[in-house]
């Protein structure tokens, strides 16, 4: 299946139109977007590491633990799953290692950046990047360490909050030289700079929106008329939910009942839907054993 996957998502990047990507922190709402009608899911590092650990995208989860979630993922959706691996725990060998490591778990798309570890998040201050050459030699690691050669590599850089857009692109296409297949140029600043991105580089090219960071929020049909192959939305669900969770928990712990906020929860039904529950439970009816009385 992973094969066949790796074959359907460079087949839809090659459209550039625009793909809706959204970001899923954790399993669950991957079926979610999953069950929505998505694409793809994109196992976003600064979500899993806000939901998993609670602290925020300052590279503290572990390849273990990313790759634990990508396999959880990979259990429950038929989805392509695009991966963001940071900067690949490492130098170019590391790289090499994480990459096997997240295809066995079941990526399809494995997204290497070229900030300093520590990275932080895209959209945070501070950040730095590496040399043009060290980010070129992890993107070599990176495709020559894929068992599947249709297995697609990302490149991503943060220059443009370092050393200027025009830099940002330079090494967006060096990285597309040296193996990308498809290419991410964090934190666009202006809508000339956004509509120069996927003009100037000379592969499918991701943009990420993000409610509160950097980037103008355009629309999906503006950003494909620009010739964008994704549209990310990394931290929409995630926001959502903290949302969510503060508005229910906050009421009921205001009025110790949760009356006045009902519609804005699951029902218990819905619940158990988005989790499969009646799969497993004609599971336990297959395999019941009968005991003698």
């Amino acid at each position: 299946m992973a094969e066949n996957l790796n074959l359907k998502l460079k087949a839809r990047l090659a459209l550039r139109n625009g793909m809706l990507l959204p970001g899923c922190p954790n399993a669950l709402t991957a079926r979610i977007a999953e069950d929505l009608g998505f694409e793809a899911a994109y196992v976003t590092g600064s979500g899993v590491t806000n939901s998993f650990l609670g602290v925020p995208d300052l590279s503290l989860i572990s390849l273990t633990q990313l790759a634990e979630h990508v396999a959880a993922m990979r259990e429950v959706i038929s989805l392509p799953i695009v991966v963001d691996a940071d900067t690949g725990f490492g130098n170019a060998v590391s790289v090499g290692h994480t990459i096997k490591v997240l295809e066995r778990a079941g990526a399809n798309c494995i997204q290497i950046e070229d900030q300093v570890f520590p990275k932080r998040c895209g959209h945070f201050e501070g950040k730095e990047v590496t040399s043009t050459e060290e980010f070129v030699a992890k993107i070599k690691a990176a495709t020559d360490a894929r068992s599947d050669p249709d297995l697609l590599i990302m490149g991503r850089t943060d220059a443009i909050a370092c050393t200027g857009f025009e830099d940002a692109l330079d090494r967006a296409n060096a990285a597309l030289e040296a193996g990308a297949d498809c290419l991410f140029v964090e934190g666009p600043r202006s809508l000339d700079e956004i509509r120069r991105i996927p003009a100037a580089l000379g592969g499918p090219a991701l943009i990420n929106l993000v409610f509160g960071g950097d980037t103008p929020l355009l629309t999906q049909p503006e950003l494909a008329d620009q010739g964008y192959a994704m549209v990310l939305y990394a931290g929409a669900a995630i926001q959502a939910a903290i949302s969510g969770m503060q508005l229910v928990l906050g009421h009921i712990l205001r009025t110790g009942s949760i009356d006045g906020v009902l519609d804005r929860v699951a029902t218990f039904d819905e619940r158990q839907r988005l989790v499969d529950k009646p799969r497993y439970d004609a599971l336990e009816k297959k395999y019941a054993v009968e005991t003698a009385s």
